[in-house]
């Protein structure tokens, strides 16, 4: 559906036109009439699909038609709740691109900088606040943050603050909401403890899921290397030098490890830059933006910091450790492959992490296929059987030449690599 066909006033209109919108995703076309309506709203979305214009359009429009000139600082209408920093910051620039010409302020507050200038930003009061629980919540304590007046509420990728450990604070936040409002909750998956939340909070919702959990995005090509823990850094710098690789974003399962692996890029000749917890909110920023623009040509990446990460035409996401939990790779994956452009996901996968690899492939339910022919092979290669009925064991002798070739023949539609194989 066109955005033209959705009831939407001139100014925001306006404001998309500038920003290139035409066409809305199925979670804008489904969220913007219901939450324009007044309901309570239920997305189940992954990171990618356009969920924070799906809230942040209708949210400006209703306030918009509320504007009443008032004496005094002005209450809080709307709350966002975001998990991490970033996305905050992300979610702040998107209502600020659609609400350009209109007269409602916003701010966006989190945790790891000086509150001053969040402060001075609040006393003048705001329409729309932005913010990470923990900021929130000391704000609040210290009386800078009345949301006794909110009259819409959004609770952004509620799974993740589970992940992170944020849903008890999170229920403090709610406790302080006026009863009647008016609730939006998105989150990419349904645990049971989110579930119960969406029950206690949601009053008669619309619900929507956009592009299941257990489905990967069909034109993103997939494949596994089996290497030993040893080899996995020797094999992300060959591949990284193959120059078809534009853009990637590596993620490592810990802190210590995403700073290991940008130092050996960076001794390698390789541009990278590290983003995750223990970074300052001005050195995540830093690289994000760097890593946006072209200037740094691969971020490493925790799950907690990458959540959020929005990067148009991304080439490559690279499983440098495979996570333990199926849902989190449908959700790494995902941020390669947007708006219909080609994408690729590599992992690597030591003997460690084979079952984890059984459970990525029993949820997204097809069989990944393993590249055998790389310089790196696994110390336990499987016996592999020839068109002559013999028997080798895999060397791999092809490097950075041959996976280009094989890239190109993906992308051409052509057949997979013959030397790719299912994962089992």
């Amino acid at each position: 559906m066109l955005f033209e066909n959705l009831n939407l006033i001139t100014p925001i209109k306006k404001a998309l036109e500038t920003e290139g919108y035409v066409e809305a995703t199925p979670i804008q076309e489904a969220a913007i009439p219901s939450i324009l309506s007044g309901k309570d709203f239920l997305g189940c979305a992954q990171t990618g699909t356009g969920k924070t214009a799906a809230f942040a359009i209708p949210i400006l429009q209703i306030l918009c038609g509320k504007q009443k000139v008032i004496k005094g600082p002005k209450n809080i209408k709307a709350l966002i709740l975001a998990p991490t920093r970033e996305l905050a910051i992300q979610i702040g620039e998107s209502f600020d691109a659609y609400g350009k010409h209109m007269n409602l302020t916003s701010a966006v507050i989190f945790g790891g900088v000086s509150q001053k200038k969040q402060t001075d930003a609040l006393k003048g009061g705001v329409d729309i606040l932005i913010a990470t629980t923990g900021r929130l919540l000391d704000l609040m304590q210290q009386k800078f943050i009345s949301i006794h007046h909110v009259e819409m509420f959004v609770l952004d990728e509620a799974d993740r603050m589970l992940d992170m450990g944020f849903l008890r604070d999170v229920k403090k936040v709610i406790a302080q909401l006026p009863k009647i409002r008016q609730t939006m909750l998105f989150s990419a998956t349904m645990p049971p403890e989110i579930s119960k939340l969406v029950d206690s909070i949601l009053v008669n919702p619309v619900k929507v899921a956009v592009t299941p959990v257990s489905s990967t995005i069909e034109i993103i090509e997939q494949s596994v290397y089996f290497v030993d823990k040893k080899d996995k850094k020797p094999l992300l710098i060959h591949l990284l030098q193959d120059k078809s690789i534009v853009s990637a974003l590596v993620f490592s399962r810990t802190k210590h490890g995403a700073n290991k692996i940008t130092k050996d890029l960076n001794n390698s000749g390789i541009e990278a830059q590290a983003i995750h917890g223990n970074k300052s909110q001005s050195a995540r920023q830093l690289a994000l933006n760097n890593f946006k623009a072209g200037i740094t040509r691969v971020l490493v990446a925790t799950d907690i910091a990458a959540r959020g990460i929005d990067v148009d035409e991304l080439s490559h996401v690279i499983n440098f450790d495979l996570p333990n939990i199926p849902e989190t790779y449908v959700h790494r994956i995902g941020r390669t492959g947007r708006a219909g452009l080609g994408g690729v996901a590599i992992s690597f996968c030591d003997a460690e992490e084979k079952d984890f690899l059984k459970d990525i492939q029993k949820v997204i339910a097809k069989s990944i296929p393993v590249i055998e022919d790389h310089p790196y092979p696994a110390s336990n290669l499987p016996i592999v059987v020839t068109k002559d009925n013999t028997k080798k064991v895999s060397t791999g002798k092809s490097g950075a030449n041959g996976y280009a070739r094989r890239n190109e023949r993906n992308q051409s539609g052509r057949q997979q690599p013959r030397n790719a194989r299912a994962a089992r």
